[in-house]
């Protein structure tokens, strides 16, 4: 039952039909190039292929390129690392070079303070006595002048040492904290092309090469839709603000910041059909991560061929149990600090929808609802045996 609901989110991204699908285009159309315009090259190819009527073949070749997008990406992603490992290490080497010139130059000035200042300090009178004759006397004064022109010459120099020092260290922090963020980039890309390759067994999987499966799935994908655009309608699906709620990481699919944004793969909005997105946007914010329901949907690497529920149930670093409908268990989770999605399906909600359970207050559970608000009791509105599945992130 459950693997059949997460490939039914699977194919809500594939709703949209458009009439053109005579152009065939393949991801091997990009292997003459590298880099960044590989990348660009495959994003292209992975979006045509979006625009052709969906089935089970069409698909496939949408997953085959995705694939090879995340591989692209995570091969360019190592080489811009490598790129700025040789740049720090350039950058340490500038940086000691300069170091050895700023003390040398500084030594040098100070050794020329102390000459010039000795000179300085004998009076002219004394000067000319002391000279030899005229030509004597002219070629101290001279040599005086020039040692001040020196030392304001070494002075600048040191100055600029100085300025060049400075810029070379912060480039040096820059790309140092540029390479911790590709190292994260790199980590989140390597985790999709795993989720990317697994998506594609479970379709392989779950329709057995069968075009008739595939499009009896996608009929159970609309259908979900449906749900989820019926509930927002029967709530008026007008837009709305409530807060954080008491325990701050509330999240409402109505929110003027986002209630139009459209989901990707749907002409669907946020506030017709958002209510598992804000779900799991309000986990991961619990979590203190910075998610919101309009982050999810604007991240396009977050969206897998325009499918949002291969990512929608997790958090970062997370692990995502589909833990059934068993209040106990629900309770068990949430007593001990972990919040709950449910999914709720019955006549009496009209339609589809989705909240978080989060706290037990000794007969009930206090729900965060997307659609209604924080810091609701469940059985307000609701009733356990409209649970179909629970879904813990922890």
């Amino acid at each position: 039952m459950i693997k059949k609901i997460l490939l039914i989110f699977f194919l809500f991204g594939l709703l949209i039909f458009l009439k053109d699908s005579s152009v065939i285009v393949k991801a091997a159309d990009c292997d003459d190039k590298t880099g960044q315009g590989k990348v660009d090259c495959l994003q292209n190819k992975v979006s045509d292929l979006k625009n052709q009527t969906k089935t089970l073949s069409s698909q496939i070749s949408i997953m085959d390129s995705q694939i090879r997008l995340t591989e692209a990406r995570i091969e360019a992603n190592k080489k811009e690392i490598l790129d700025l490992t040789l740049d720090i290490d350039t950058a340490t080497k500038k940086i000691s070079t300069l170091q050895d010139s700023l003390n040398k130059i500084t030594e040098v000035l100070l050794n020329r303070i102390v000459v010039t200042y000795e000179a300085g300090r004998v009076h002219p009178l004394e000067m000319l006595l002391s000279s030899v004759n005229a030509s004597d006397l002219l070629t101290r004064l001279n040599y005086l002048k020039i040692a001040q022109a020196h030392d304001k010459r070494l002075i600048y120099d040191v100055q600029q040492a100085k300025n060049d020092y400075v810029n070379q260290k912060d480039i040096f922090e820059a790309k140092k904290k540029k390479i911790e963020t590709l190292k994260k980039q790199l980590e989140a890309y390597t985790n999709q092309l795993a989720q990317e390759k697994q998506s594609k067994q479970v379709l392989l999987t779950e329709t057995q090469g069968s075009e008739e499966n595939y499009q009896k799935l996608l009929e159970a994908a609309r259908r979900e839709l449906a749900g989820f655009t019926s509930f927002a309608t029967a709530g008026g699906a007008t837009l709305a603000s409530f807060g954080t709620g008491s325990n701050g990481w509330y999240y409402t699919q109505r929110d003027p910041q986002w209630g139009n944004i459209i989901l990707p793969g749907s002409s669907s909005s946020l506030l017709l059909a958002g209510c598992a997105v804000t779900s799991v946007a309000m986990v991961c914010k619990n979590y203190g991560q910075g998610v919101t329901p309009s982050s999810i949907v604007s991240d396009s690497s977050r969206f897998i061929y325009g499918d949002l529920w291969n990512w929608a149930f997790s958090c970062d670093g997370k692990t995502t149990n589909w833990i059934g409908s068993s209040q106990d268990q629900v309770k068990s989770y949430v007593e001990n600090g972990t919040p709950v999605i449910l999914r709720l399906i019955a006549p009496s909600i009209s339609g589809l929808h989705f909240i978080v359970a989060w706290k037990w207050d000794g007969s009930d559970f206090i729900i965060h609802d997307p659609y209604y608000g924080p810091d609701k009791k469940f059985s307000e509105r609701y009733s356990w045996s409209q649970v179909t599945t629970a879904i813990a992130i922890h």
